[in-house]
């Protein structure tokens, strides 16, 4: 195709970005719109569920089940654009590609994610190509973090928080829970010593999830250091350096057996110099309606926004309802009025079979989907991140073919919950309460138990047939 003939592409609905949110807007759109009026550029020819890969570095999962082709996700009929954006054009309502093809749109959707800077670590990323050092980040290095662990001998085991906003905050120290985990399980505990680098003056940012994160951190032994921030990596010598935030100029040396490096972070570049970006390089959206401030056909979903809340996939699958109703009212010439309340969720992984399900909303405080105390540590949250969650996002998030566990489930019984508490009938606190009580056994099962009982725990919740669609993703 000459460029000229490129330069007369359009699509009703762009899409840029093949990735949880640009997958799912895309799904969506379809059924809006139709699928021959939707486009998604995406260069990648594999597509990750990233949340997976702190499991893949603590050697419980393998880095081909969170893969999947893209061509497998892409909605039937959509078309996708193997390409990247060279070149934002609103003022235009287009956009280039790197093969030099201009694409016009009606809408655009920007959902780019971010982008990964292990390069502003001294010694990185060549430093990866030394054992002992890995990083759960990068579908490259996820498995170079496992290698670190199970050939774990004596010395220090260090996890490290960068300078910058990153995705799944709570992932730098859910490796180090499981790292843990691990060595005491194998007997080499009592050889290492643990401790977590961040450059943050708090372990959490939600005081309730932070308290029984302080507990796990006591009762282990586990070092934290607040306001150190990884600078250099010296692999031939295992030294890690490190700036001391609070006193500018200060840095302290650090000795490893094992390092995982949590990489700074930033917006794509293709964003930073383009008009849609504020000052610090995000997508300039509107934090309510997901629209951007400037160009109204233009809206932003995931990880490339500077909506101020956490970016996980939980976010993402609330965001989406609501730029799901967004561009319909537009579309319709009405009005938004559905409004994205900050929700997000991180299922902090405490061990092999524990996780705390921290989940909160713009303002710091919980937003809770279970009415359970979410801060304890439970099993059934660790099988539900393990092994529920990946096939909820595959079969239902992707597709947008599924919006509760209970439907993914096929449970015709009519419990429905909502975030911060149960509504409606006597019938349905019956269920909630079997529900808890179910919750709080799982508990006291032996670890050889766990499995076969966390399955009969999971079966508890197609009693559930409606989650608010912020609960959907954890």
């Amino acid at each position: 195709m000459t460029s000229s003939m490129a330069a007369k592409e359009h699509y009703k609905v762009l899409v840029v970005g093949g990735g949880s949110g640009g997958i799912s807007m895309s799904a969506r759109m379809k059924r809006k719109v139709g699928a021959g009026n939707v486009a998604v550029i995406e260069p990648s020819e594999k597509h990750y569920y990233q949340p997976l890969w702190t499991l893949v570095g603590a050697g419980a999962k393998s880095v081909s089940s969170s893969e999947r082709s893209t061509s497998s996700v892409i909605p039937s009929g959509v078309k996708w654009i193997r390409s990247r954006v060279q070149e934002f054009n609103p003022d235009k309502n287009c956009v280039r590609t790197d093969k030099g093809t201009e694409i016009s749109y009606e809408y655009l959707i920007v959902a780019l994610g971010l982008q990964l800077h292990y390069e502003k670590i001294k010694g990185l990323p060549e430093g990866f190509k030394y054992p002992k050092i890995g990083s759960n980040y990068s579908v490259q290095t996820v498995d170079k973090t496992w290698n670190a662990l199970k050939n774990f001998k004596e010395g220090n085991a260090i996890f490290t928080f960068p300078n910058t906003p990153v995705k799944c905050a709570g992932a730098p120290q859910k490796i180090m829970y499981l790292s843990d985990a691990y060595l005491r399980k194998t007997g080499k505990r009592a050889k290492a010593n643990i401790i977590y680098n961040t450059s943050l003056p708090v372990l959490f940012g939600i005081k309730k999830y932070a308290d029984s994160l302080w507990k796990v951190v006591k009762s282990r032994d586990l070092n934290v250091n607040f306001r150190h921030n990884l600078i250099e990596v010296r692999p031939d010598k295992q030294e890690a350096v490190f700036e001391k935030l609070d006193n500018p100029g200060e840095t302290v040396v650090f000795e490893y057996e094992m390092l995982h490096v949590t990489p700074p972070m930033g917006p794509p570049d293709v964003l930073k110099r383009s008009s849609l970006a504020d000052e610090a390089g995000w997508l300039d959206v509107d934090k309510d309606m997901l629209q951007h401030k400037k160009y109204p056909n233009v809206f932003g979903i995931g990880d490339c926004t500077n909506l101020p809340t956490a970016k996980t996939a939980a976010a993402v699958a609330a965001q989406s309802a609501v730029l799901d109703r967004t561009i319909s009212n537009l579309m319709k010439n009405k009005q938004p009025d559905k409004k994205y309340d900050g929700y997000t969720s991180c299922p902090l992984v405490t061990s092999y079979n524990t996780v705390i399900l921290a989940e909160f909303d713009y303002t710091g405080q919980p937003l809770e989907t279970f009415p359970i105390d979410q801060s304890k540590e439970r099993m059934i949250m660790y099988y539900m991140k393990a092994s529920l969650m990946p096939q909820i996002y595959w079969h239902g998030l992707l597709k947008h073919t599924v919006h509760s566990v209970a439907a993914f489930l096929g449970s015709p019984a009519p419990l429905n919950i909502q975030s911060g508490g149960v509504r409606s009938v006597d019938a349905e606190f019956t269920t909630v309460k079997r529900l808890t009580k179910t919750c709080d056994q799982i508990d006291y099962v032996s670890d050889t138990d766990c499995r076969c009982t966390s399955k009969a725990a999971v079966l508890s919740f197609s009693h559930i047939t409606s989650f608010t669609e912020n609960s959907l993703l954890y």
